[in-house]
Order: structure tokens, then C-alpha cells, then sequence
């Protein structure tokens, strides 16, 4: 058949991909100047394009993401995927605590030397929860356990018609709610904190390990690859691509699929679409029935939040933590993330990078905020995280921001996904929003790729 594919994300790439293999004549068309979606990079160093990129939005993968692995070992990365445990925290009460770990955390290199080989295991995590101070001795043990059986839990159903708040709240105890899992859930979802369904929260300590994976050199190298692989095997990917309409055929392109894309009509047998479902339903809006379009991109559908992203270059070692979940209040980012923590500052020439992340409702009023503007808001807090922290450590800055990066997860969700198949004939809708109960990543985008590619 001949395909087409909307949008050049790990998505579309993979159906691209293992359809073009499959014989057929694949064109994908990509809005942006390079592939990769929200996981899209860009060149960090003065070197530019012959320099080290990194990832706009953060990323690393888990022990548990197979199929991600798979992908990278078959496109001939797998020697530059690199395991390490590097350290998570939390900020609360002005305090940075330890939560992953506590024999990573060792002072003594004999103790250390030791406990190595339990070092980032489920042991080791419930050792460091133990130690969370904060919370009353017998609150840390029935976190403890609570985080035990949700590792352990297979099916996420038993916990879909309960919100994370109520659940946590009866098994985990307030002290525990107050302290870790609401400042978690409102800092990422905002007034809607207490309307998250907990198959979300269930996939955050299911499906994930201390050990983090990071492609060394970036993640732009794996789509590269796999935007080569779909041309070796005869597609096309088509970037700077603006796709504005899709129809169905009439008269003699009966039952075909014709999409404009850059002013021009392109006929195909089958059409897969995989942006976000509201932009789907501008794309056919001449072709949807009203109810399809009320009931999936009405008020009460789906809702996103989009993401918000600043990335600092410094000229040393902001603190000894990798990830910093912020649970205090005041604060105008949910995350601090000192990368170069992870992968070393050699790999980027020197540089420290930091990521200051936030998921916000696509009006929120820092989406419309200069550069300027959001520094001189967001640099401040730095130093109250550090305070020997000065301003002049910033040497260079870029801020990010993305539609749609975050599916506000709700007990009802699951019953306004829309379904693949859609109302025009030969049309298929897949994106980001279809990996529930798992919470977004690209190793789910790759899996449902490939579902979708063996659906064709």
C-alpha cells in the first residue's frame, strides 16, 4: 500500500519503519527540521551541528523499557547506552533528602565497596525511605509498603475507578500524602492534583528502576538512525512538512486517503496520524462527524498540559543531585535536573547542564513570557536551593516549551480515548495519549508503533 504518516516522533518513525520493511511505499511528514518530536535535541556547544546535542526536554530510560533497548541495540547503539544509578532527591522543608538510595549515599568507600551489589535495587530504595526523616518512623514503613506493592501489582485495573490522592490517603496515611505524594501530584498537575486516577501513579513505581539509561551522545542519535533506517528500507520522510488537511478521496480516488501538506495533495491507501487527537480533528474537520469531534476534542475531553523547559549552561557543579523533585511551595519549576550529574560535563565540552522543568495548562501565562522575563523569575530560586549560587555561573540559557506533552490522566480516561480506527475510512489515530495506563516516554511510543504497524 502506500502510507502516509503524520508526524516524525519515535511514533511515527517506528510505524514508518516496520511498514516500509513490510514493502510498503511509506512517505512520513514531519512539521519540524528534524525528527524526533518531543524528544527532538539540539546542538549545545559553539560547535554547533558538529557538537554534542542534547535533548530539549530531559530524558533517560528505565531497566524495564524493552522495547526502547531493542530499537537501540537493532540500529546499532547498544554500545552507547549507558546504565547508571544516579542520585534522585527531594527538596522539602529547605532540605535536600536522599530517595532512591541509601548505599549510594555512603560516605565510607569500604561500606560502599560492600553494598555495591545492591546498589539501586528494590532493597536498597526501601533502606533509603526508611531513613526519610521527615516522616514518622511507622509512615515510613507503610510508604515502604505501599511502594512494594505497586512495584508488584500486575494488573492496573484493580486501582482505576480510585483517584492517587484517595488511595494514597487510606493506605499510605495523610503524613505521607502531605509530604510526598501531594506536593508530586500538584507540582505536575496543578489544581487538578486531587482528580489524577492512580493507574498514573501505579505505572510510575510499576514500570520503573533506579538504574537510568541515557544514549551517550544524545538521544538524536537513535532518531537519526531510525529516519535512515525507513530510507534504507525505501521510505520517505519528508521534514519541514506542514501538514493542513485530510479528506476523504471522491470519483476515481474512491476510498483513497489525500492529505495537503505544503499546499500540495498527496493520495495514499492508508493514512496514520499521530499528533494529539485535537489537532487530528482540525486536520479532518470537514470530514468528522460532530459527535466524534465533541465527545474527543470537546470540554470534556482529554485534557493536555503542555511543557515548559529551561536549560542552563554553568561554569561548575551546581549540586551533587541528578533528578530534585521540588516539593516546597514557592517554587516556579517542579524539577531541578543537573544532567551532567548523569552523563559527565566532558561529554559537552565543559559544560554543567541543568534542566528546570515544568508541565503547566497550555494558557498558563509563562508560556507567553519573554526569556528575559522568565530567568530573572526562575534564577533566584536557585539560590535558595543553593545558596552559594550566583547568577554569573549562567553562561548560557535556551527555554523550551511543547504543546500537548502531558495527558491529564483522570478515572474516566480511559473511556474518552478515541479509538484507533476513526470515522474516515483507512485513517488511523495513534499518539501520545494512547500509552495508558504508562505515562507518556518513548519507550511506549515505540510499542505502540509497532502495535499499530501490525494493525495495518
Amino acid at each position: 500500500m502506500r502510507l502516509g504518516i503524520v508526524g516524525g516522533g519515535v511514533l511515527g518513525l517506528t510505524v514508518g519503519l516496520r511498514r516500509a520493511a513490510l514493502g510498503d511505499e511509506v512517505v512520513l511528514f514531519e512539521k519540524g527540521k528534524e525528527p524526533g518530536g518531543l524528544a527532538v535535541s539540539f546542538p549545545v556547544t559553539e560547535r554547533g551541528k558538529d557538537g554534542p546535542y542534547l535533548e530539549k526536554f530531559y530524558h533517560h530510560i528505565f531497566k524495564t523499557d524493552k522495547d526502547i533497548i531493542r530499537v537501540i541495540e537493532e540500529l546499532g547503539l547498544g554500545d552507547l547506552l549507558e546504565w547508571k544509578t544516579p542520585p534522585t532527591s527531594t527538596l522539602l522543608g529547605g532540605k535536600i533528602y536522599r530517595m532512591d538510595s541509601l548505599f549510594d549515599d555512603l560516605k565510607s568507600p569500604r561500606l560502599k565497596k560492600l553494598t555495591k551489589p545492591l546498589a539501586g535495587s528494590s532493597i536498597d530504595t526501601a533502606l533509603a525511605i526508611l531513613k526519610f526523616k521527615p516522616l514518622p518512623f511507622f509512615s515510613r514503613l507503610r510508604f515502604g509498603l505501599v511502594g512494594a506493592y505497586l512495584k508488584f501489582e500486575k494488573n492496573y485495573q484493580r486501582l482505576s475507578q480510585t483517584t492517587a490522592a484517595a488511595w494514597v490517603q487510606k493506605w499510605a496515611g495523610k503524613a505521607a500524602f502531605d509530604k510526598i505524594f501531594r506536593p508530586l501530584l500538584s507540582t505536575k498537575f496543578g489544581e487538578k492534583y486531587d482528580q489524577i486516577a492512580m493507574p498514573w501513579l501505579w505505572s510510575r513505581f510499576h514500570e520503573r528502576t533506579q538504574f537510568l539509561g541515557y544514549v551517550k551522545g544524545g538521544f538524536h542519535q537513535l532518531y537519526l538512525k531510525l529516519f535512515d533506517a525507513v530510507k534504507e528500507v525505501g521510505g520517505q520522510v519528508w521534514l519541514e512538512s506542514d501538514v493542513t488537511a485530510i479528506r476523504k478521496g471522491t470519483g476515481d480516488q474512491e476510498g483513497k486517503v489525500i492529505v495537503t501538506v505544503n499546499g500540495q495533495d498527496e493520495v495514499f491507501d492508508k493514512v496514520v496520524v499521530t499528533a494529539p487527537t485535537r489537532v487530528f480533528t482540525q486536520l479532518a474537520k470537514d470530514e468528522l462527524p460532530a459527535a466524534y469531534v465533541e465527545k474527543y476534542a470537546g470540554p470534556n475531553s482529554i485534557e493536555h498540559y503542555g511543557a515548559h523547559c529551561v536549560v542552563l549552561s554553568v561554569d561548575r557543579k551546581y549540586f551533587d543531585t541528578y533528578w530534585l523533585n521540588v516539593n516546597d511551595k514557592g517554587y516556579p519549576f517542579l524539577a531541578v535536573v543537573e544532567h551532567t550529574n548523569f552523563m559527565p560535563p566532558s561529554d559537552y565540552d565543559g559544560q554543567h547542564l541543568i534542566y528546570l522543568g515544568n508541565y503547566l495548562p497550555m494558557n498558563h501565562p509563562l508560556f507567553g513570557k519573554s526569556d528575559e522575563e522568565v530567568l530573572a523569575e526562575f534564577l533566584p530560586h536557585l539560590k535558595k536551593i543553593n545558596p552559594e549560587f550566583d547568577e554569573s555561573w549562567v553562561k548560557k540559557s535556551w527555554i523550551w516549551k511543547a504543546g500537548f506533552a502531558q495527558p491529564i490522566v483522570t478515572i474516566d480516561y480511559a473511556s474518552k480515548l478515541p479509538p484507533h480506527e476513526t470515522p474516515i475510512p483507512n485513517v488511523l489515530l495513534a499518539n501520545m495519549a494512547h500509552v495508558y495506563p504508562q505515562d507518556r516516554g518513548q519507550n511506549y511510543s515505540i510499542r505502540l508503533g509497532e502495535k499499530i504497524a501490525k494493525m495495518l
